[in-house]
């Protein structure tokens, strides 16, 4: 028997787990691993005040462990936010499994992830998310009742991409009113940063109003067809901060605004659907609002995808979610307008009064 010697020297650029930013006091990080189906997965349960954790499950192949712990701290952490702003009953996860989606999933590590899932016995819910799709929580739900946004046909609310672009959509129509005293998006630039099944529905949405769009994706094939489909322009350029429009609309990956992009931004308005769009969310949110740009918080305005799957939960139907979704557009301009009244930023705002209804909750049980 032959023992492995671990050189410390290893480790002396990475941060231990507790001492990272984002760990932001945790509840628990659960790390799944199975080698019969190829399974590495991470779980993060953020907080659970308000109720069980809910989030969706990623799948991406990450340059290291360590980003995809950094992620999946970062994702589960604006999920309680996103619940808390949104008046939903629920706390903050989310869960990312390691590994190419195109290649590497199979219905056995969906079933062994959900398996794992279960073993929380309820402290989190699972859903789709990027390199997911509601086939997958269908195979998830064939050994745990503990996911979401499973098929219309099993008694689910479906694929919550067109509810998370709708209210996309209506906070975008809300940084503009704020912005311009006007919500129509009639002739407005917009660049849409990320075209999967999010980003072309809220595509669809821009299109019908009359916007000018621009679409960037990483993926010729899929901005061919979305052009064809909407008869939208493809970006061609290789610096699309540096372009000049009215309103910029993340929709893929996080972090894009940071320290490169954000003297580079020529817009008016930060309203798209992707998490954690702010890499730094004190310096960056200040910096957006030194330029005069809005920023339209990203937790908020792409709550719709959590607001179909709790209907799943809650047992409430199609208007209702509507409904829910619809009220992003008054809950941004109230924090837009909240923010400039006390001098903060749009994310400060909306963090603040999401803590604060954690807070409350946390003070009523320990009554």
């Amino acid at each position: 028997m032959t023992t492995d010697v671990i050189n410390v020297k290893d480790f002396k650029n990475a941060d231990p787990v507790f001492g990272q930013l984002s760990f932001d006091n945790h509840e628990q990080i659960v790390f799944c691993n199975d080698k019969d189906t190829g399974l590495k997965a991470i779980i993060g349960i953020h907080n659970t005040v308000l109720g069980p954790a809910l989030g969706g499950t990623r799948m991406w192949q990450y340059k290291s462990e360590w980003h995809a712990l950094n992620d999946v701290l970062r994702l589960s952490r604006g999920m309680t936010f996103k619940s808390a702003i949104t008046g939903l009953n629920l706390g903050g996860g989310k869960a990312v499994i390691i590994g190419d989606s195109k290649t590497q999933k199979t219905p056995e590590l969906m079933r062994r992830f959900g398996e794992f899932v279960h073993s929380l016995g309820g402290r989190y819910i699972t859903a789709e998310d990027v390199g997911m799709a509601t086939e997958d929580m269908d195979t998830v739900r064939e050994v745990t009742p503990y996911v979401t946004g499973i098929s219309e046909s099993k008694g689910g609310a479906g694929n919550p991409s067109p509810i998370t672009a709708y209210g996309v959509f209506m906070g975008m129509k809300a940084a503009a009113k704020y912005k311009y005293g006007s919500d129509i998006l009639e002739d407005k630039v917009v660049y849409v940063q990320g075209i999967g099944n999010v980003g072309e529905s809220l595509v669809e949405h821009l299109v019908n109003e009359g916007a000018n769009v621009v679409i960037s994706d990483i993926s010729q094939e899929r901005l061919e067809e979305v052009s064809s489909k909407y008869g939208v322009s493809i970006y061609n350029g290789n610096d699309i901060y540096s372009e000049q429009m009215h309103i910029y609309a993340p929709c893929a990956l996080g972090a894009t605004i940071n320290d490169e992009t954000i003297n580079k931004l020529k817009t008016d308005i930060v309203a798209g659907a992707a998490n954690n769009q702010l890499a730094s969310e004190l310096r960056h949110g200040k910096q957006l609002r030194e330029k005069g740009i809005v920023y339209a918080p990203d937790f908020l305005i792409n709550a719709g995808g959590i607001i179909n799957v709790y209907a799943e939960l809650e047992n409430y139907d199609r208007a209702e979610i509507m409904r829910k979704t619809e009220n992003i557009y008054n809950t941004t301009l109230e924090i837009l307008e909240n923010a400039e009244l006390n001098n903060l930023t749009a994310h400060s705002a909306a963090l603040n009064i999401a803590k604060s209804r954690i807070e409350s909750r946390k003070a009523e049980n320990s009554k």
